[in-house]
């Protein structure tokens, strides 16, 4: 078995693509880079800390986070995916690595170890529904090739991009033109002046997924489906996310619009449930789905993240989606049918690497 292939056997049970792969396609179906960080999540606070006070969490987890979210999401939902990263050489880089490459068969070739860098690392607490996060890291060196990666960036189906104002990012641009399909997020606007216009990569994206707080913001709008459609002026298809009631998109080519609720789960940590989004949302972009099926899809994998530790290592595969769907509610039947197509009547259960307290055991048990 070649390395290639050790790496695709730990993928998902399923391939969504199986249909559409050819002997001529890119060696890998998806693209992202960023930062990865160690997250440890602390959950079971029954309210935010309070200053002078120690605070007792009843569950506690680790697992690599940032980037390491969406690559970890899309590897289990059987996407080939390169990511390209700087890990430090200490122990919480060494156990990221290994979590992702090892772990998660996500490829790491153009990735790299830096000597005496530290490993970024957040702390994240989940209470109420929501969470609060405490970031700490620095900078990585740059590389001493002036060029960000070995192939920059290597051609895939797709690309994942996280936007910023007043920043471009040149490699996004590339993978455009070397016929990837860009995916983008967006996260909050620090300087408050929420212009499109300073997200100068947004000309280059198939698709846009920012959450409603961010969409209204960037559109000056104020009602969520009122923003997806001013975004669709801009983009050719606009996905906005309601958190828990589910999301709405528009695609601008074909004139459509699709709305599905969220599922109601019992959350335990929503660390990383809008990476795992996106990441199902590419799932069924790539596969060729319908609109509608693509938003179920995507809510679906985040509902079912958000009931297990940590951002990367809850991301649910094929077997967790077909665990569900054994036991769905009636009432959830018609609009996931799409699932019988896609599900082995066999499937079951396996085991799935999950956050732990420790940085990762020394010994399996």
């Amino acid at each position: 078995m070649t390395n290639r292939d050790s790496r695709l056997s730990l993928s998902a049970d399923v391939d969504p693509l199986g249909p559409l792969r050819d002997p001529q396609d890119p060696g890998y179906d998806v693209f992202l880079t960023g930062t990865v960080f160690l997250d440890i999540i602390f959950t079971g606070l029954d309210s935010a800390p309070v200053r002078g006070t120690e605070s007792w969490a009843r569950g506690m987890g680790s697992s690599p986070g940032g980037v390491a979210n969406m690559a970890t999401a899309l590897a289990r939902l059987g996407l080939r995916t390169s990511l390209a990263a700087a890990f430090g050489d200490d122990h919480y880089g060494e156990y990221c690595w290994d979590a992702l490459e090892q772990g998660e068969g996500i490829d790491l070739s153009m990735s790299r170890t830096i000597p005496g860098w530290h490993s970024p690392v957040t702390v994240s607490m989940a209470y109420e529904g929501e969470r609060t996060m405490i970031s700490h890291g620095h900078e990585a060196p740059p590389p001493p090739d002036p060029a960000p990666f070995l192939q920059c960036p290597p051609r895939t189906r797709a690309a994942v991009a996280s936007l910023a104002p007043d920043r471009a990012d040149g490699w996004i641009g590339e993978a455009a033109r070397r016929g990837s399909r860009i995916f983008a997020d967006v996260g909050w606007d620090e300087s408050g002046r929420w212009d499109l216009g300073a997200l100068a990569d947004l000309e280059h994206c198939d698709a846009f997924l920012p959450n409603a707080g961010e969409a209204m913001r960037y559109t000056r709008t104020e009602c969520p489906r009122a923003a997806a459609r001013a975004l669709a002026e801009r983009v050719p298809v606009a996905v906005v996310t309601l958190g828990a009631e589910g999301s709405y998109a528009v695609d601008s080519g074909s004139g459509e619009t699709a709305e599905v609720p969220g599922i109601a789960v019992d959350a335990l940590d929503p660390t990383g449930a809008g990476d795992v989004y996106v990441a199902g949302f590419v799932t069924g972009t790539l596969a060729g789905w319908p609109l509608v099926d693509r938003l179920a899809f995507a809510g679906l994998t985040a509902a079912l993240s958000v009931q297990e530790f940590g951002g990367s290592l809850s991301a649910p595969g094929w077997a967790e989606v077909a665990h569900w769907w054994q036991t769905a509610p009636d009432g959830l039947r018609g609009r996931y049918g799409f699932l019988d197509e896609l599900l082995p009547r066999d499937a079951a259960r396996g085991p799935r690497r999950r956050a732990v307290p420790t940085i990762g055991f020394r010994h399996s048990a």
